[in-house]
């Protein structure tokens, strides 16, 4: 495998960002034609770019795989185009791929693309799933803040103050884009074909019940959703398991990158 660490220049956030990209050894991988299945990998809240290779064996994990892995630093911003501030949300969702495609050999096929991400990260994850539907093949939370109107409301994440300057009113939350219950609800409302969803959190986790409201409202509405709960905490002894879940869950083509 080859570890970058990519430093560039996004035009959409006028800022200098960071990206680790793990990348299979092209002598023992061959490059398939339209490019490496990617995984976006993202980080939570106190994290970075560095987070999952610091706490995780990832590298290891999909040595084999012939996927390439993506993690950026997205700082606390919870992947969202903050209120007269930087566009995080559009960075994520179209500047990042782009510019990823364009200095690695990536795959832009959606049957070749798959978002992961463990609390903020989870987020950010399924918002790529059901926001951008067309672009992801699959997206996976790992204890994942996914009910953040909820979370505006009692401000039980972050600093105070910090979910609101970021999202504005909670009200608002389902005009931007930023409500996953919403988010999911329009898209099985307009008969979209839907990624396939794995969500995990543990039941010693803070974010448990906000996991378990989610899966159900998932759940009825015929999300693809594949949603287990057991023994675990908010910790990266559970999202070191739960990532080689994620990892055998997700949908490679068999055989890719030999």
């Amino acid at each position: 495998m080859a570890l970058i660490e990519c430093r560039f220049r996004s035009r959409v956030l006028e800022l200098n960002c960071t990206m680790n990209v793990i990348l299979p050894q092209p002598e023992t991988m061959r490059i398939p034609a339209r490019g490496y299945p990617t995984l976006y990998l993202l980080h939570g809240i106190s994290d970075d770019h560095s987070a999952w290779l610091r706490q995780t064996s990832i590298e290891r994990y999909v040595e084999k795989l012939g996927l390439a892995v993506v993690m950026p630093a997205f700082g606390r911003s919870f992947y969202t185009d903050i209120a007269g501030g930087p566009r995080y949300w559009q960075f994520l969702a179209e500047e990042l791929p782009q510019l990823a495609r364009g200095f690695f050999p990536l795959s832009a096929a959606r049957e070749d693309n798959f978002a992961a991400g463990l609390s903020m990260g989870g987020y950010g994850a399924f918002k790529l799933a059901l926001r951008a539907p067309e672009t992801f093949a699959a997206a996976a939370s790992l204890s994942g803040a996914l009910d953040m109107v909820s979370r505006v409301h009692c401000e039980q994440i972050g600093k105070p103050g910090e979910l609101l300057a970021l999202f504005g009113p909670a009200e608002g939350m389902a005009d931007k884009g930023d409500d996953l219950f919403a988010l999911a609800a329009a898209l099985a409302a307009a008969g979209r074909p839907c990624p396939r969803l794995l969500q995990r959190c543990g039941t010693e986790d803070f974010l448990f019940a906000d996991n378990e409201r989610f899966a159900a409202h998932a759940r009825e509405l015929g999300l693809p959703l594949d949603y287990a709960a057991g023994p675990g905490s908010h910790d990266w002894a559970y999202w070191d398991a739960g990532i080689r879940e994620v990892l055998a869950w997700l949908p490679l083509a068999q055989g890719e990158g030999t």
